[in-house]
């Protein structure tokens, strides 16, 4: 998962054959070293197409998802782990290298207390079942600390690590997000540190989700504590411009977060891209 990608929401949401040919086509053309697919229809993909596609382009891929309801694993850890098994065989069918995001629930799941004992051995089950699963299928998992707005589970660095070492496999990293550091971190590179051992992927959010380098993210804390620990992993862009309506609801956004496609890539692609380089991650 090393180098500079890119999450497929710039340009569809939606996986199906035009989605993959229209957003792998872009990234190419934008000189991703990988992409993001969100899975959020995983039994419907075309696993066979999107290989072609990224062998064509010899572009690498990892896969992102929340889980749906009725498979969230803090409830209903059996459901989880049989949903996660479906992610993983399309993951591994695709080439994809990994899966990653909430795989530990819901975006948008809150009980309206804190989380519980039962919840985390529920979800803690769930991944070590699918941690080996996924192994048998060399596929890594991933587990990403989302804002307290959004799931009332895992919100900080600190909350990833414990999970990660719980599940206790080698296969399983911890995932962070410029976005949700933001709210959750005492200290934008804070996170980054707790994380150092286990951190293998970031996204490279704004503070609203629009353009980078157009918002309140402090990118140089952000560049130089991953300088500093020598990160390696997934630096991956991530602005939301095309999102279908339960997408938008779970992440609470209501109005456009940047003018298009154009000023994203045009103006927040080169910003990233140069502060990786100035630091020396690319």
């Amino acid at each position: 998962m090393e180098g500079f990608g890119v999450h497929t929401s710039m340009w569809t949401m939606n996986w199906d054959r035009a989605g993959a040919e229209r957003a792998v086509e872009a990234a190419v053309r934008h000189k991703m070293d990988f992409i993001e697919i969100a899975l959020l229809n995983a039994p419907a993909v075309d696993a066979a197409h999107t290989r072609a596609l990224l062998e064509k382009h010899k572009l690498r891929a990892v896969c992102s998802l929340g889980l749906p309801e009725p498979a969230w694993a803090s409830v209903r850890p059996e459901a989880a782990i049989d949903y996660l098994k479906v992610v993983i065989d399309k993951t591994a069918e695709m080439g994809a290298e990994a899966v990653s995001g909430v795989i530990y629930g819901g975006i948008g799941e809150r009980t309206g207390v804190p989380p519980t004992q039962a919840e985390y051995d529920n979800i803690a089950r769930a991944l070590e079942a699918s941690a080996k699963y996924a192994k048998q299928r060399g596929i890594e998992l991933g587990v990403e600390a989302i804002n307290r707005y959004e799931n009332h589970l895992i919100n900080s660095a600190r909350q990833a690590v414990d999970m990660v070492e719980r599940v206790g496999a080698d296969n399983v990293f911890v995932h962070l997000d410029t976005y949700h550091m933001n709210i959750e971190e005492k200290g934008a590179a804070n996170g980054i540190l707790v994380a150092r051992d286990h951190l293998k992927y970031i996204h490279l959010s704004e503070s609203d989700r629009g353009t980078p380098g157009y918002g309140n993210i402090p990118w140089d804390a952000i560049y130089a504590a991953l300088a500093a620990i020598g990160f390696k992993g997934g630096l991956a862009m991530e602005s939301f411009i095309n999102m279908p309506p339960e997408i938008a609801y779970g992440l609470a956004v209501w109005r456009p977060v940047a003018r298009d496609e154009e000023e994203v890539m045009g103006k927040g692609l080169p910003f990233l891209r140069g502060k990786a380089e100035q630091y020396g991650l690319i």
